[in-house]
């Protein structure tokens, strides 16, 4: 326990009288009746009943609530929700949504990367989800500076950001997927990476904003831009992000066009290291899964897509045990629809006991993933993704009374993933309320709902 039987120093907010705080910290503490203090954004002190708590300028009663960390999303397109269930494109697999899409996602522009992440970041909010990545990949010729766009937006709003500056160098006349109209060369790729990083990457402790960098996927850029990437991320100091192992038809183009599978073609080009997080890695063989693990490299697990895509189940017990970090990712929104953290945690909870059986996944095991698994993922353990003295003030505060909570009295965490749909009470980033009692905080939603609208109308407009 972090406190002493003195008094804690007075704190600017107090989350008190929890039915159970989940710390998710090393030690995996759970503290019944416990209590979460907050000073200048950092986690200042943390009790039990019988610990005695600080005076704070403000206190929130957290009776009947399960507070956990700020869940972490790994993975994710804000700008894709202006596709949101977009019908024609829900008709085949991966390859075919990308090619329906592609020439919709070439009307980006600033305007419309601001409004989906500002949309985007408040759903993800509303799940509880306090700290989100983004790859944006699509960057149209003369759409503008779209990464300052999305985070301009993820600064309006208070919500932590890492997003990735992303790319594409192989239109579909390169043997690749996209249109000509959204890739770029190499040279201009690593030069906007470059700026990116030194515009808006905070290296300082408890920093809101981080960049990383990410080239799409094996189908949509060169194996040269794949190792030149990797060489700035090491000068840079930053992470590396990119999508891997998704399905087996991407198992088929290495093949074709590499001569290798896509964790062998990682390795070649010089990602196999523990600053990368990969999306998806459904079909890496047994081998593969023991390499990512032993070189630290992680995955975000994204549950939803990979079930509406029909991509297949993702080995996460296996990745997990084998050592790699494991998070979880919401995904687009064109192929999730739903930017749910707790959806999300539920899902890997089934899909997990689908896999391998009854007693392989729990609640906690999938708590952990939205949390300090997240934060691994983005080299943030010990700062976020975990309740601890000395950790960002980021937390979620769930109600487990009403209807869908009803006899839910043996276990809050079980009954809080098991139970449900359910949205946070309160989402708090660095001891500021971005969400308080199921309504976000930042005034004007309804004015950016309707500009949303008007900017998804023109990007679906008919072709």
């Amino acid at each position: 326990m972090e406190t002493t039987a003195q008094r804690p120093a007075r704190a600017d907010l107090l989350v008190t009288d929890a039915e159970l705080v989940a710390t998710v910290d090393e030690a995996r503490r759970e503290i019944p009746g416990g209590w979460v203090a907050v000073t200048d954004g950092r986690i200042s002190a943390m009790g039990g009943p019988s610990d005695p708590a600080p005076d704070a300028d403000r206190t929130v009663d957290a009776r009947g609530c399960l507070v956990t960390p700020g869940l972490v999303n790994t993975h994710h397109h804000l700008y894709q929700n202006l596709t949101r269930a977009y019908a024609p494109a829900l008709r085949g697999g991966l390859f075919d949504w990308l090619v329906t899409l592609y020439p919709l996602w070439a009307r980006l522009d600033e305007e419309a990367a601001w409004i989906s992440a500002y949309v985007g970041l408040t759903e993800l909010a509303l799940g509880g989800c306090t700290t989100s990545t983004d790859h944006l990949y699509v960057h149209p010729r003369g759409a503008g500076d779209l990464v300052t766009a999305e985070i301009a937006a993820a600064g309006e709003l208070g919500f932590r950001f890492h997003p990735t500056r992303g790319s594409m160098s192989l239109s579909v006349e390169d043997g690749g997927l996209p249109p000509a109209s959204v890739v770029q060369d190499d040279d201009e790729i690593l030069a906007e990476s470059q700026r990116v990083v030194a515009q808006h990457h905070d290296r300082t402790p408890g920093a809101l904003t981080r960049v990383a960098l990410a080239p799409c996927s094996p189908f949509s850029v060169s194996t040269e831009l794949m190792a030149r990437t990797a060489e700035l991320a090491e000068r840079l100091d930053v992470r590396l992000h990119t999508h891997l192992c998704e399905t087996q038809d991407e198992d088929d183009f290495c093949l074709d066009r590499y001569g290798r599978r896509p964790v062998e073609h990682l390795a070649d080009v010089g990602w196999m290291t523990d600053r990368v997080w990969l999306a998806h890695v459904v079909w890496p063989s047994s081998a593969e899964v023991a390499r990512l693990g032993e070189t630290g490299v992680g995955a975000a697990h994204c549950p939803s897509s990979n079930l509406i895509l029909g991509s297949g189940l993702a080995p996460v017990a296996e990745l997990r045990a084998a050592g790699a970090p494991v998070g979880l990712g919401v995904d687009g929104s064109a192929s999730a629809d739903s930017a749910s953290l707790w959806l999300e945690a539920r899902t890997a909870m089934l899909l997990g006991k689908l896999r391998h059986g009854a007693a392989s996944m729990s609640a906690r095991d999938a708590l952990e993933m939205a949390t300090r698994g997240g934060a691994a993922c983005l080299g943030r353990t010990g700062e976020i993704g975990e309740l601890s003295v000395g950790a960002c003030g980021d937390l979620a505060v769930w109600s487990l009374e009403g209807v869908p909570f009803a006899g839910a009295l043996s276990d809050p965490v079980e009954g809080w993933l098991r139970s449900g749909p359910t949205s946070a009470r309160h989402t708090v980033v660095a001891g500021r309320f971005v969400v308080e009692d199921g309504v976000p905080t930042h005034p004007g939603l309804d004015e950016r709902l309707a500009a949303h609208r008007r900017v998804s109308e023109r990007v679906q407009a008919a072709r």
